[in-house]
């Protein structure tokens, strides 16, 4: 919908799909309408009277002498709101008032209307012209921004320290800052604030200032226009020069903001009374770290100090009772050797309840025995017994005490004896283990049997070894004196060794002796001599006795069964080869009767349920 201006003949659009989002610009008629209908609705009587104040309000200059010194040729240099008389609006102007502006410029200076007033014109060279570039710039909100980024009013400067320092900081800092929120992208741009301002508020405008996105764009500094070109390749050149110039003044824009950015924070008292806070709570809180430390440090000295204090008294406890245990000994000991003067005295006063001389001397030995060998208490005991049996108490008292002399005699030899025993024992199993030929080649046989990766595979070698070889004073094979053999027959070269020799003369003696066995006595018709009839059979007819598996041939058996898995090439053959004395068709039938064995178990089981 559309509304037309009484005082301008223009019309005023108006927001007719307030759901439609439409990038609108900050200036102009256009986003003072968008926000009129925020604020007050779609009231087209407020709109109207709005625009009637403003219109009424501005005043437009009209500076003749101004515009007759301009010269069309350098209309880039001209001050463009000065040549439509808004010097003091620029760019708070809206599109209105350049509208109404440009047509009262129009009205007054067209040169039509001028010549009709008697005034010489000239036709290439009209101030006219001025004007209407003027509003070509300013009417277009992109060249009007081209134009506003540049536009000679703008203070681009940067205030000095001393300006600072003279005049305040907020009060110098704040407007800077003010100017040039206009170039920021982003809306509601954070103020300066003052002195009062939280610190949230401080560290949020510092971010957004840090962070600034301007829109400030230098364009209409371009020394040469891209259409003016005379074919393509010149205004592709054209156009990177223009494009190359507009970066590095918006890079030294950049820069300029940045300095002012740098500027503020590092005189910004909030800021040093922010770093001083933080530094004094860092500094409080390095102090109660501090605290702490000397206040643990303490405790653990006064810890120490108790404790100190309670082993000294611990010590003086210990020693008195050393210095009583001590005294009460001497008590004791003094107390002994009365007992044993106050014994002696009695039984030399008895004679020493002897009935000859050759007794007296034996009675004097076994006295001094007794006093060796009896406490106190014994001692008190028999002098009492002493002096009501005499020498029945006497003599068996040292019955008794030659009794106990002589077990603890034979106990003593005993151990000694046994210590003996222990000493010989250990360095018969420290002695290393003399290996023979046979014990050679069973733990090559075994290390065979039992490859690598078998579980805990040298025990199990030494352990075939133990049951399959003979040793001297039962010694036994362990799992490291077995690898180390074996480390050390791998080392060698056994080509040259004469276990090699021993082992394959045995071998062919075997194999002669199994040849002739076959052989012997074998007739024409195929049945040898030794196998004579029997009730019309021969004995190689008649079955002998299975002979029965042992228990450690049934260990066995379960050991190379878990050794050697079911897919193992040869299985039965490496089986049988680690049982002595039993062939593959053994080691099978055995297997199958056990099986035999496990499911019979299992079914009575499932029975009995």
């Amino acid at each position: 919908m559309a509304e037309k201006d009484s005082n301008s003949n223009c019309r005023i659009v108006s927001l007719a799909w307030p759901c439609v989002k439409k990038k609108v610009e900050c200036v102009g008629s256009a986003f003072l309408r968008y926000y009129n209908i925020k604020c007050h609705g779609d009231d087209p009587s407020f709109t109207e009277s709005k625009s009637h104040e403003k219109a009424e309000e501005i005043v437009f200059d009209d500076d003749v002498e101004y515009l007759r010194s301009l010269d069309p040729k350098e209309w880039k240099s001209q001050d463009h709101y000065a040549v439509l008389g808004m010097k003091e609006l620029r760019y708070e102007a809206t599109d209105d008032d350049i509208k109404r502006a440009y047509r009262q410029k129009v009205l007054k200076h067209h040169p039509d209307k001028r010549k009709a007033q008697g005034e010489d014109i000239r036709s290439d060279d009209d101030y006219f012209t001025c004007i209407t570039k003027a509003y070509e710039i300013l009417g277009t909100p992109v060249k009007r921004r081209s134009y506003d980024s540049v536009d000679h009013t703008v203070d681009d400067t940067i205030p000095s320290t001393a300006e600072i320092k003279k005049e305040g900081f907020f009060e110098v800092v704040s407007k800077h800052f003010e100017s040039n929120a206009r170039w920021s992208e982003k809306k509601n741009v954070p103020l300066l604030g003052d002195e009062n301002s939280s610190r949230e508020q401080v560290e949020r405008f510092y971010a957004f200032w840090y962070e600034f996105e301007s829109w400030r764009e230098f364009s209409y500094l371009d020394e040469e226009e891209k259409e003016k070109g005379a074919d393509r390749e010149e205004r592709r050149w054209i156009e990177k020069q223009n494009k190359a110039a507009r970066a590095k003044l918006k890079k030294e824009e950049m820069a300029r903001l940045r300095s002012l950015v740098d500027l503020a924070y590092t005189y910004d008292p909030r800021i040093q009374r922010f770093k001083q806070e933080d530094k004094d709570k860092k500094l409080a809180a390095k102090k109660a770290r501090q605290d702490a430390v000397q206040a643990k440090k303490a405790e653990e000295e006064r810890i120490m100090k108790e404790a100190l204090l309670a082993k000294q008294k611990a010590e003086e406890a210990e020693r008195a009772r050393l210095d009583a245990a001590r005294a009460e000994r001497e008590i004791q000991k003094k107390n002994l050797r009365k007992e044993r003067k106050a014994l002696r005295d009695l039984c030399k006063a008895n004679n020493y309840y002897a009935q000859g001389e050759d007794q007296t001397v034996t009675h004097m030995a076994a006295v001094e025995k007794i006093c060796e060998v009896m406490k106190l208490t014994e001692l008190q005991d028999f002098m009492k017994e002493l002096g009501i049996n005499g020498r029945i108490a006497f003599v068996k008292t040292v019955q008794e005490t030659e009794e106990k002399l002589e077990a603890e005699r034979k106990a003593l030899f005993d151990t000694k004896k046994q210590d003996e025993q222990k000493i010989k024992k250990d360095a018969v199993l420290r002695t290393p283990v003399e290996w023979t030929v046979e014990m050679t080649q069973m733990l090559i046989k075994a290390v065979n049997l039992f490859p690598a990766g078998t579980n805990q595979r040298w025990e199990v070698v030494a352990n075939f070894l133990n049951q399959h070889c003979t040793f001297i004073d039962d010694k036994r094979l362990s799992a490291k004196e077995v690898l180390n053999k074996a480390k050390d027959l791998q080392s060698s070269d056994f080509s040259k060794s004469s276990l090699k020799k021993a082992a394959n003369e045995e071998a062919f003696d075997q194999f002669e002796k199994e040849k002739k066995k076959i052989s012997n006595h074998v007739d024409n018709t195929g049945i040898s001599k030794s196998d004579k009839l029997v009730n019309g059979t021969t004995t190689a007819e008649i079955k002998p006795e299975e002979k029965p598996w042992t228990k450690t041939e049934q260990e066995l058996l379960e050991q190379a069964i878990k050794t050697f898995p079911v897919n193992t090439s040869e299985r039965w053959e490496k089986i049988s080869d680690c049982i002595p004395n039993r062939s593959k068709k053994d080691c099978m039938k055995r297997y199958k009767e056990l099986v035999e064995l496990v499911k019979a178990k299992k079914q009575a089981a499932n029975l009995s349920k």
